[in-house]
């Protein structure tokens, strides 16, 4: 059975591992004092020092007494980091794997029979409470272990289930979603210092809108379409950008990346 606080190990210091780490305890999720990190970068060690979380140069170090061990490596890196420390890893833990495009089935492999894996995708804005996280249980994954780390990602965001067939997909728009919404506002703050504003108001006039953009959606629950034809005003300035974007290919250009996105991810299983 799992307390209700933890302890965990997270094999990786790099910005993802960092941003579950510390949105797990600004949560209160997990306290500072039940994580431990494998990190063997010393600059990356001192940043989860500030923290207040151990860190230590090898993951043998980390995973012995974790209820849950968090993978936070590069798919191209899972299979060596989780073969280092499977042996290390208490049967009764639950591992969790972020490396996208890597599948619940190709990690357990590489630990003992009877591990419970689970595969998650969790993105960037979960260091600040508002991050997206989709979850797939492997097969030796109960539904309680699925729920009690559903309940762990819940508190940095939002947190769902998917069959793991969805999880490229949902790479594709939640996980490398972060980077195209900052190149998005972007854009739009760099067009607002082309047409004479100062890089600070044109940054806060694009970030703000769209948090409001997003809240109004959600407090509505209306179809984007709906607030698309509701501001633009026939023969107005916003049905003039509409165009604009549209005659630029912003759908289909936005569709070609999600494609490109997914198909990365599958590679990578691969």
């Amino acid at each position: 059975m799992m307390s209700d606080t933890p302890r965990i190990a997270v094999i990786g210091g790099g910005r993802m591992g960092e941003a579950i780490v510390a949105g797990l305890i600004a949560a209160g999720a997990a306290k500072a004092g039940d994580i431990t990190v494998a990190e063997p970068d010393e600059s990356r060690c001192a940043v989860f020092a500030a923290h207040g979380v151990s860190c230590v140069a090898d993951g043998h170090d980390a995973v012995g007494t974790a209820d849950i061990v968090i993978f936070a490596v590069k798919p191209q890196l899972i299979d060596a980091v989780v073969a280092h420390v499977a042996d290390d890893v208490s049967q009764n833990a639950v591992v969790v794997s972020i490396a996208a495009g890597i599948s619940c089935a190709r990690i357990e492999s590489l630990l003992s029979a009877g591990t419970a894996v689970v595969r998650v995708m969790p993105n960037t804005p979960a260091m600040v409470g508002e991050g997206m996280s989709v979850l797939s249980g492997g097969t030796e994954t109960t539904a309680g272990q699925l729920a009690a780390v559903r309940v762990l990602f819940e508190s940095l965001g939002k947190a769902i289930v998917l069959d793991e067939r969805y999880q490229d997909a949902a790479t594709a728009i939640s996980g490398s979603g972060p980077a195209y919404v900052a190149l998005f506002i972007d854009a739009l703050a760099r067009a607002g210092v082309r047409h004479g504003l100062t890089r600070d108001v044109a940054q806060l006039l694009a970030m703000q809108t769209l948090r409001g953009t997003v809240e109004l959606l959600e407090r509505t629950g209306k179809h984007p379409e709906e607030l698309v034809d509701a501001v633009s005003s026939p023969g107005g300035t916003t049905i003039a950008a509409i165009e604009a974007l549209e005659a630029g290919g912003m759908r289909a250009s936005v569709s070609a990346a999600v494609a490109a996105a997914v198909k990365r991810s599958k590679e990578l299983g691969s």
